[in-house]
């Protein structure tokens, strides 16, 4: 299970990274990718988290016509979640802690529960981590940097399409921003006006920093065409 020795601070913000073990693959398919934004949404509170009869609650509201978030969430948050990134062996979340303790506990909630599903479905009975030891939980510490880590986050899955992008630069960077723009398994969608997983995140603070979903496009786009260069964040972040 991941573990955290840093004591994190309350009303701060942190980017963190929880990876599978030896890069082995975190996601294996479309429906691993929803059980993880589930998780991510489902295991944020201070009580104790049964996934399965979470399920039953979604899918009886579901068949009434009624809106989920309004009728169950009722959830007492470990953290807010600003945004986040899924890719095939690594998750990237930016987090607000609200309560002590809350990243720690709301990561080894995500490191307990989706290992559980992710074995059950694809038979593992190979003992021992299924993520690294120690997650990555790098302190946001000025405005200039958390907008570095939104665009730094929502950059990542580039490498899907164009895997030496960093070595070499972003070649053709209207297909990455079509890309960026069609990839579902980030906040980025729900960030440019485009209705994904609104219920997962909290956009406000993000928002009144850089501004609505046109900008936060305007950010992203004019990164890709004229930068395009995240390695001076990597040794921060990553030190």
């Amino acid at each position: 299970m991941p573990y955290r020795d840093q004591q994190l601070v309350n009303d701060e913000v942190y980017h963190v990274v929880l990876r599978r073990i030896e890069d082995e693959l975190l996601f294996k398919g479309v429906d691993d990718y929803y059980r993880g934004i589930f998780s991510i949404y489902e295991f944020n509170t201070t009580k104790p988290v049964i996934i399965r009869e979470r399920r039953k609650i979604r899918e009886q509201i579901k068949k009434e016509n009624r809106d989920p978030v309004s009728v169950i969430d009722e959830r007492d948050r470990l953290v807010d979640v600003l945004t986040f990134c899924l890719m095939p062996n690594h998750i990237h979340l930016l987090l607000r802690q609200r309560k002590d303790g809350g990243i720690t506990k709301y990561i080894n909630k995500i490191g307990a529960g989706y290992p559980a599903y992710f074995k059950q479905k694809h038979g593992l009975t190979r003992k021992g981590y299924f993520f690294q030891g120690r997650f990555v939980a790098v302190h946001v510490k000025d405005n200039k940097q958390l907008t570095t880590v939104f665009v730094y986050i929502h950059a990542n899955p580039i490498s899907l399409i164009q895997p030496k992008w960093k070595e070499t630069g972003i070649y053709n960077p209207d297909e990455v921003i079509k890309f960026l723009e069609e990839y579902r398994w980030s906040s980025y969608l729900d960030y440019i006006g485009i209705k994904n997983f609104p219920s997962v995140i909290e956009k406000e603070l993000l928002t009144s920093l850089i501004g609505n979903e046109e900008k936060c496009k305007e950010i992203i786009n004019n990164w890709v065409k004229y930068k395009g260069k995240i390695q001076e964040y990597e040794e921060l972040a990553l030190e």
